[in-house]
């Protein structure tokens, strides 16, 4: 990254036009984005990049829109491999502290989404089945025919999606995030309460999932212009979302956020909601399934229901953990997918 970059985000965290506080529950608090900014401050971005560089990484392009890519081959040359994929508001920084575990037992791969992070603006639309069939081929340009898939939030979708569109070659897809909407009979009390937790979500999305879906680009500007708007916008998230009991570290969120300002992805990133849509009911997943259930989560599936249109192998319920597992409990994440993916 070029020093005049790096010159230019201090420059601009220095001079911020803070808002008036509000009540906490307005959104993310001064006092919390004031000290995630003082922390960016001190953030040592060249140590992050030889972290970054300890991973072997390429980069390709797909389409006229470049892909970059983490490959970390296990010693096992008969190694299954393993393609990982992120969310939103999350990057490849999600996968930071699991990429070395699991590539004790799988070459693994963890490509950033088109548009996020270190791969990148670009230039045409990236909707998940887009992403997936790219993902396919990127699959083969590394000489992997047989694969598994491991994703959460976008990354589940892009995962499942790409379970059905090469079924011959995805031996197996593990998720970390599953809206399972829909009703069913013989509920349990905790199924019946995760299913009005889920219902409740689908009835009201999230405020920027509805500004992304109608008109990604008007807070591009904003968010590409202010870095401690950037880091408030995509800090609430990973405060919120994450369980309590196990918070994502400062330094991540941080790294994170960097990802998407210095690589000018905020607004990228952002389209991804417009380009998947219409959405519409996936088709029945025709590969084994694995599904993580992480009680801090945004939602928690429901096996019935899930298991309808999916062939589920291996459920677990984490005892803590919320929506970035890889972040959260990386061992248990881990263990989970190893476990899972085990003889495929």
């Amino acid at each position: 990254m070029p020093q005049s970059e790096l010159d230019d985000l201090t420059d601009r965290l220095a001079r911020t036009r803070w808002p008036a506080g509000a009540p906490g529950d307005y959104g993310i608090t001064v006092d919390r984005v004031r000290a995630l900014a003082d922390h960016w401050l001190r953030f040592d971005w060249r140590a992050h990049e030889a972290e970054l560089n300890t991973i072997p990484h390429a980069t390709t392009v797909f389409d006229g829109d470049r892909i970059h890519f983490f490959h970390a081959r296990s010693a096992d040359p008969e190694a299954l491999p393993l393609l990982l994929t992120h969310g939103w508001p999350g990057s490849t920084v999600e996968f930071l502290d699991v990429i070395g575990p699991l590539s004790e037992r799988f070459h693994v791969v963890a490509p950033a989404i088109p548009g996020f992070g270190l791969s990148g603006p670009t230039t045409r639309p990236w909707g998940v089945q887009r992403v997936a069939g790219a993902w396919a081929r990127l699959m083969t340009e590394l000489g992997y025919q047989r694969f598994g898939a491991q994703g959460g939030d976008w990354g589940s979708g892009i995962s499942r999606a790409l379970g059905v569109l090469a079924p011959d070659r995805v031996v197996g897809v593990h998720v970390n995030y599953l809206p399972t909407p829909g009703t069913a009979e013989g509920l349990t009390t905790v199924e019946e309460a995760r299913l009005a937790k889920t219902m409740r979500l689908a009835a009201n999305r999230h405020p920027h999932q509805v500004l992304f879906g109608a008109t990604p680009q008007t807070p591009a500007y904003a968010l590409t212009d202010s870095p401690a708007g950037l880091l408030a916008f995509l800090a609430e998230k990973f405060d919120t979302w994450a369980d309590p009991a196990t918070p994502v570290p400062d330094d991540r969120i941080v790294a994170n956020v960097a990802h998407h300002w210095l690589f000018r992805t905020a607004g990228t990133s952002a389209r991804i909601v417009k380009e998947s849509a219409p959405a519409g009911p996936q088709p029945p997943l025709p590969v084994p399934l694995g599904v993580a259930v992480l009680p801090g989560d945004i939602v928690q599936p429901i096996r019935p229901i899930a298991a309808r249109t999916h062939d589920i192998h291996r459920w677990t319920e984490f005892p803590r953990g919320g929506h970035f597992p890889a972040l959260e409990v990386p061992a248990l994440f881990v263990d989970d997918v190893t476990t899972f993916f085990t003889g495929r």
